[in-house]
């Protein structure tokens, strides 16, 4: 399994290998242990636009998913990839929900992650009330099976330049 991951903030400190091997836990727990995985964190802006662009909702959302495979769909006919497909990941927006509920930055982006990756499985919270209880369900099993969260992201505080 291959974790294809990009980020393109400078504000804030990406500890690159233990997000991978976050999403590599993830996808074992799903049961995609063989399956790639693109995944990328942006700002705000870009991720406005893909939510326009893709879902006609012209505002920001936390976690986009990109299936590359049709989830409901016979293996036999499935298209033969080993790319499960993308989560792209609004790191502001993991930032100021994390804040809003007290938890860490790095708790709040593995649920994101597992939330995204359950999106590429087939699992749709927006159907209906029942398969948003499903989806959270499997949310939280996934979530106790990657524990513990490992430290991903740090802020990082700008210098002052002495002298003069």
């Amino acid at each position: 399994m291959a974790v294809y991951f990009r980020v393109s903030l400078t504000r804030h400190h990406v500890r690159q290998v233990q997000l991978v091997e976050l999403a590599q836990r993830v996808l074992s727990a799903v049961g995609e242990a063989k399956s790639d995985l693109s995944l990328e964190l942006i700002g705000d802006w870009r991720m406005q636009r893909l939510n326009r662009d893709y879902r006609k909702r012209d505002r920001t959302t936390d976690v986009l998913a990109f299936p590359i495979r049709e989830a409901n769909m016979p293996k036999k006919l499935s298209c033969r990839t080993s790319l499960l497909g993308d989560v792209v990941i609004s790191l502001p927006t993991a930032i100021r929900q994390a804040r809003a509920v007290g938890r860490s930055i790095d708790e709040e982006l593995a649920i994101l992650l597992v939330h995204g990756v359950l999106h590429l499985c087939g699992y749709d919270h927006e159907r209906s009330g029942r398969e948003a209880a499903r989806m959270s369900r499997r949310e939280q099993v996934v979530l106790r099976r990657i524990a513990p969260i490992p430290h991903v992201v740090t802020f990082r505080t700008r210098q002052r330049i002495k002298g003069g």
